[in-house]
C-alpha cells in the first residue's frame, strides 16, 4: 500500500470509521503521517437495547466509546461537528454539517480523505449527507494531488458475510457497494498485529458490538473485519 500521506476520514457515527478504516487510520498515524478523524455526530440514536443504553444516554456513551477506541489505535486527533444529531436511518442530517467540513478540510489540506459513497455504504441517509458534505468539500478546497476514496466491499467477502448480517437491517436495497478487488484504489489486509488491535477498538464500542459478535462469533468476526477496500473517487490534478 503506498504512502497516503496525511488522512483525513469523514464519517456520521461514532464506529463508522473503526470498521471501515481503523487499519488504515493505525498504520498511517505510526508512519509519522498526520491522522484527522471527524465525526458528525455522536450516534444519539444509535440504542441496541433502551434498558441497558437509555436513549438519553447514547451521545455520551457512544462518545467515550469512540475516544477509547481511538486511543487504542494511536490517533490522536479527532473532531465532533456542532450541530448534526443522529436521530434515525432515514432522517437527513442538520446540513450546517457542510461547511464545517469545508473548513475543517481546507484547515488540514489532507493528501487521503476516506469517507462513504454516495450511496452510504448501508444507505443510511446520514451516511449519504455525509458523503455529499466529503465530496463538496473536496472539490472545493482539497490540495493538488489530493486523492478521495469510498468505501467498498469485494465480491468475495459480500457473498460471504453480507447474508448473515440480514437479521439486523442493516443494508437498505441496493447496498452495499461490491467493487472487484481489479479496480479498487486501496486494498488493505490487516497483518495480524493491526488486526488485533482494530478488533480492540472495535470491542470498545460495547453498546454496538454484541449482536454482531453473536452472529457471526470470534473467528467470523475476526475474518470479516480483516480487509479494508476503498475505490478511488476523484483526484486532483498536481499543481504544474
Amino acid at each position: 500500500m503506498e504512502n497516503l500521506g496525511t488522512v483525513m476520514g469523514v464519517w456520521a457515527h461514532p464506529d463508522d470509521d473503526i470498521y471501515l478504516s481503523a487499519g488504515l487510520m493505525h498504520v498511517a498515524a505510526r508512519a509519522g503521517e498526520r491522522v484527522v478523524d471527524v465525526t458528525a455526530t455522536r450516534g444519539e440514536g444509535g440504542s441496541m437495547d433502551e434498558e441497558r443504553w437509555p436513549p438519553s444516554s447514547m451521545g455520551a456513551v457512544r462518545t467515550a466509546e469512540l475516544m477509547r477506541s481511538l486511543e487504542i489505535l494511536g490517533v490522536e486527533e479527532h473532531r465532533f461537528l456542532d450541530g448534526p444529531v443522529d436521530v434515525d436511518m432515514d432522517t437527513s442530517l442538520d446540513g450546517s454539517g457542510a461547511e464545517q467540513i469545508r473548513e475543517i478540510m481546507a484547515e488540514i489540506r489532507p493528501r487521503t480523505v476516506l469517507t462513504f459513497g454516495p450511496e452510504g455504504m448501508t444507505g443510511h441517509t446520514a451516511h449519504k449527507d455525509v458523503c455529499r458534505w466529503a465530496t463538496e468539500a473536496f472539490r472545493q478546497v482539497a490540495p493538488p494531488g489530493a486523492r478521495l476514496y469510498y468505501a467498498t466491499y469485494v465480491p468475495d467477502v459480500a457473498d460471504e458475510w453480507v447474508p448473515r448480517l440480514e437479521p439486523f437491517g442493516i443494508f437498505r436495497p441496493g447496498t452495499p457497494p461490491v467493487t472487484p478487488r481489479s479496480e479498487l484504489g486501496i486494498e488493505f489486509e490487516l497483518p495480524d498485529d493491526v488486526l488485533d488491535l482494530k478488533l480492540q477498538a472495535i470491542s470498545a464500542h460495547e453498546s454496538q458490538v454484541e449482536g454482531l459478535l453473536e452472529v457471526f462469533g470470534p473467528d467470523g468476526f475476526k475474518q470479516v473485519m480483516a480487509g479494508e477496500y476503498f475505490r478511488l473517487a476523484e483526484e486532483k490534478d498536481e499543481e504544474a
